[in-house]
């Protein structure tokens, strides 16, 4: 007979569902669901200053595009303003169901990737800001907030912009009542089928375009205008092809700081591979390394791409990301002993990901203190059907990333507690909607603001009353 210590310090995720739904009900009585409408107006808080406390660990030469970028709408401000989102929602009401968070979970942060075996799934895209031990209202909120923004970017009426949101949040809430019902191995394998999921759109040409473009996307990589171009040096190398200002060398003088010792940090991240993924990475040598500008909130970090040969000039493209520390460290605290960046954004993916990337794993530069993570270069031609389908059919896209999150949550939370706490009711998706357009509001005013202070010889933006 085996002594069972599980009525001393049970965790809850051991309790029957039922049970665990009823605590999740019971979390109503703290945080009442209508408390989520709430978004205070965020006065005393300058949002460029909080985007410029990020600055001094990033690139200067790099932060003009950085802003740029978050200059060009509001959604683009959003996409690049995770921390500040997360400086407003450290102080707003949170259900206390603690999940693996995103982090920065708006609609461009998700997309559609090839598993192991060929299947095309889409999913959470970039782990950036990942932290586990985070509520899950976090990152919904900054989903329906980027419904919101988006629609409105797009010139649709609040009332639709509102619609839409609520459908989003919706879609999320159903879902994880369809998760909470499974057993856990069969959430665990839940995944989304990009065909199926363009089933669902009504558009009959846009349908037959997006599965098009699936096909194309496999067979022509070569063709993938996301990856970089090769030319051949005097001496018969390969190398990646220069494209300032978004790809290129270390040459310069005040390029040198930026260096890394590439093979000392590529060793390094080998080990960090299951042994079958290390000895295929080892199968290829690194011929090359380049910078590369990505993103929006990403521009600044240090992110490059690695380009590894096989004898038969077999070529593979690995990205190389600095991981700083999480934004969502404003709102919750960091797992004890965590010192490596770059190991958190791979745990964090590997555990809200449905099937991640065979090379993901991370490392260091020990000259320069940076930490990165590693996957290989992703295919543009996939990312582009998340694009597509966010134009052209914003509700069933919106839809699809509630449900993408909550499988993502339900694999790292309890989806019997989350279904508890926002019930069957529409009470919860309409409090999300009302803060989605309120924090939409608030938005627009921090993007004028940015737009207001950047200054036209620099790039960059001014301190307050400059």
């Amino acid at each position: 007979m085996i002594d069972s210590p599980r009525n001393a310090n049970s965790p809850t995720t051991l309790l029957a569902r039922a049970d665990r739904y009823a605590a999740g009900k019971a979390l109503r009585l703290q945080t009442p669901r209508e408390s989520h409408a709430d978004c205070p107006p965020a006065t005393g808080r300058d949002p460029v200053a909080i985007l410029a406390e990020a600055d001094g660990a990033r690139i200067p030469e790099l932060l003009p595009i950085r802003y740029q970028r978050m200059s060009a709408s509001a959604f683009a401000f959003l996409r690049g303003a995770a921390s500040v989102m997360a400086h407003d929602l450290a102080g707003m009401p949170q259900a206390g169901v603690p999940v693996q968070a995103c982090g920065d979970c708006h609609l461009m942060n998700f997309g559609v990737f090839y598993s192991a075996e060929g299947r095309a799934l889409f999913d959470i895209n970039d782990f950036d800001e990942t932290l586990p031990g985070v509520d899950f209202t976090v990152d919904l909120k900054r989903l329906v907030a980027s419904v919101a923004v988006a629609a409105r970017d797009a010139k649709a009426p609040d009332k639709r912009a509102k619609a839409l949101a609520r459908s989003a949040a919706k879609a999320y809430r159903e879902f994880i009542h369809e998760l909470a019902a499974q057993t856990p191995l069969e959430v665990w394998h839940a995944s989304m089928d990009i065909k199926s999921e363009v089933k669902r759109i009504d558009d009959v040409k846009l349908r037959e375009r997006l599965l098009s473009t699936l096909v194309k996307a496999k067979k022509e990589l070569a063709a993938d205008d996301n990856f970089p171009h090769l030319v051949e040096t005097g001496g018969g190398a390969t190398q990646i092809e220069d494209r300032p200002p978004l790809i290129y060398h270390f040459k310069g003088e005040s390029e040198k700081s930026q260096k890394i010792h590439a093979h000392s940090a590529f060793f390094s991240y080998r080990q960090t591979l299951l042994p079958e993924r290390r000895a295929l990475i080892e199968r290829y040598e690194l011929a090359d390394i380049a910078m590369k500008v990505v993103g929006v909130g990403s521009v600044g970090t240090f992110c490059a791409i690695g380009l590894f040969m096989t004898p038969d000039r077999e070529a593979l493209f690995l990205q190389v990301k600095e991981s700083l520390t999480s934004v969502l460290e404003k709102i919750a605290a960091p797992p004890q002993g965590l010192d490596q960046q770059g190991r958190r954004v791979v745990e964090g993916q590997r555990s809200m990901q449905a099937a991640s990337d065979a090379f993901l794993g991370w490392t260091q530069d020990k000259a320069t203190n940076r930490q990165f993570y590693v996957r290989r270069l992703k295919n543009r031609r996939l990312g582009a059907i998340g694009e597509v389908i966010a134009a052209k059919a914003l509700e069933a896209y919106a839809n699809l990333c509630g449900r993408t999150l909550a499988r993502a949550h339900a694999r790292t939370g309890d989806p019997a507690r989350l279904a508890g706490y926002m019930g069957t009711s529409e009470m919860f998706d309409e409090a999300l909607a009302s803060f989605a357009m309120t924090y939409a509001e608030q938005t627009k005013a921090d993007h004028a603001r940015l737009k207001a202070s950047i200054d036209p010889q620099t790039g960059l933006p001014l301190p307050r009353g400059a």
